[in-house]
């Protein structure tokens, strides 16, 4: 499902603006102002691939005037809901276009989409000039506006995605692969120079086998793998199987830290936003992987660099 352009205009300032994960809402935040009130239905350490909309959320949806979503199926629970309310108000994916950019788009060996693009800082700049657009098309009024605020969110998006590559690049080339719970960090591996192994698949719904759990133990004793990572949205079990298991082979592996995947930090605290939420993953990654990244991250403002 694309976007389902219904063309209104807003009746009302701050007019209401919803979102499914909080990695957009922050973008249709910084980039809406005083515009719009915006409402996140998906919250911290929520899953969104399991996430089923609450009669709150459709009572949100129907009030809202406009909604954004990711797209790529990532919202795969949510998807009758959102074609319905599209046929009365406009409804955007913010990964709108991304698909006829060549060969971004990365999917799976059963040939599925992955959803995760925000973990390739780039494909979070697409995604923030395609609210600006969208925003511009429905209260075109404003559109200068619009623009002028997703550029300024832009330049810091930029900086983000230089101390990204930087930091990570401190990793010694043999240690630059990251596993993590499910694989939501193939954007960042392919944009960032990291080899990517999740246990799960794309979608926390798959479950990973005694043989792959075995597999993966016996790759990170091989190549002297120092940490493996745990996700806010995703049970630890499995990532804990592995630490086990390396340990039986008398390889001392730890869990480096706790990253953001799906979902972002506490609201409120610079985690809960999409800056700090990536500033904090790719810190956490570089330290536990034998990098040499700032003590406090990118702006000195990491709570949890630990």
């Amino acid at each position: 499902m694309g976007s389902l352009h219904v063309q209104a205009v807003p009746k009302k300032y701050p007019y209401q603006a919803v979102t499914t994960v909080g990695m957009i809402t922050d973008i249709v935040r910084n980039v809406a102002g005083d515009k719009a009130d915006v409402e996140g239905l998906i919250g911290e350490g929520i899953d969104p691939h399991l996430y089923k909309p609450t009669r709150n959320d459709l009572i949100a949806l129907k009030r809202a005037d406009i909604v954004f979503y990711n797209g790529l199926m990532l919202e795969g629970k949510m998807a009758d809901v959102l074609m319905k309310i599209a046929r009365s108000k406009p409804v955007y994916a913010v990964t709108e276009g991304i698909e006829d950019e060549g060969d971004y788009v990365l999917n799976t060996e059963a040939q599925h989409f992955d959803p995760h693009v925000w973990m390739d800082v780039s494909g979070w700049i697409h995604a923030t000039r395609v609210v600006a657009e969208s925003l511009s098309e429905y209260d075109p009024k404003n559109a200068t506006f619009y623009q002028e605020n997703a550029n300024a969110y832009i330049t810091q998006l930029k900086k983000l995605d230089n101390y990204a590559r930087e930091v990570l690049a401190t990793i010694p080339e043999n240690q630059r692969i990251l596993v993590t719970a499910h694989d939501a960090f193939n954007y960042m591996g392919r944009a960032y120079g990291l080899q990517v192994k999740g246990i799960q698949g794309l979608s926390t719904e798959s479950e990973a086998g005694v043989r792959d759990i075995e597999h993966l133990v016996s790759f990170l004793v091989e190549n002297k793998i120092p940490a493996v990572f745990v996700e806010t949205s995703v049970s630890d079990k499995n990532v804990r199987a592995l630490v086990e298991g390396a340990g039986a082979q008398g390889h001392m592996l730890v869990i480096g830290g706790s990253l953001y995947s799906d979902a972002m930090g506490k609201t409120g605290s610079y985690e809960g936003t999409y800056i700090g939420m990536i500033d904090h993953n790719v810190t956490i990654i570089s330290r536990a992987l034998g990098g040499s990244p700032p003590e406090n991250g990118m702006q000195n403002k990491l709570a949890t660099a630990h």
